[in-house]
């Protein structure tokens, strides 16, 4: 099986970057790389009119080295995730801006989520154009799981905006009446408080003041 490359793989565009986005400047590196180890092949289809593509296939050398990569220990479950990065630092910054930030990225992961409603159908039609059906279900999973997480971070980001709004709200209780416990002094729920009164005992067994 090979796949073309012509300015862009189509491939890696369409139908990964939901799970993995990568620049067509990384994936020439890699491609090259992979060559380099003889992991995959190229042919050059001459075409007229345009650009001539270049078309990639595994090697029998890159297959064993692929069955290698999934066989390890390693489950691939280690994450740099960027956007918790930011978020453990947005104390740097004030309540309204970081509101702003999740409101952005609710928006985003809502749009994303829109955008993989036609991906299991893509999966389908290119499954059966190169002849892949039977390996469509491991590629449905992964949309699943994008699914999954794209739901998980907008909730995320709501209880965020929820947590900041609250937070918020607070801070301006209490720039508009500092008695009521921010900060100034403390008012009593009780209302006027009586002094204690002294006594004494007199030699006759009453209490006087």
């Amino acid at each position: 099986m090979g796949f073309p490359f012509n300015g862009r793989v189509e491939l890696a565009e369409d139908s990964l970057n939901y799970f993995w986005d990568a620049k067509t400047s990384q994936i020439y590196r890699e491609l090259q790389g992979l060559e380099q180890k003889e992991w995959v092949g190229k042919r050059v289809v001459l075409q007229s009119g345009k650009p001539d593509k270049n078309v990639y296939s595994i090697t029998e050398a890159g297959r064993e080295e692929l069955l290698r990569w999934l066989a390890d220990d390693d489950l691939g479950l280690r994450v740099k995730t960027p956007i918790l990065m930011k978020a453990f630092f947005l104390g740097e910054r004030s309540v309204e801006e970081n509101i702003r930030y999740f409101e952005g990225v609710k928006e985003s992961c809502e749009l994303f989520l829109e955008s993989l409603a036609a991906v299991p159908v893509y999966i389908e039609n290119y499954s059966d154009m190169i002849g892949q059906k039977e390996k469509s279900l491991y590629w449905q999973m992964t949309v699943e799981y994008g699914r999954r997480i794209t739901q998980m971070q907008m909730e995320w980001a709501q209880d965020c905006i929820r947590r900041l709004e609250e937070k918020l709200s607070r801070q301006r209780h209490c720039s508009g009446n500092a008695l009521h416990g921010c900060g100034g002094a403390l008012s009593n729920p009780f209302g006027k408080v009586r002094k204690p009164r002294l006594y004494r005992r007199l030699p006759d067994g009453h209490d006087r003041d």
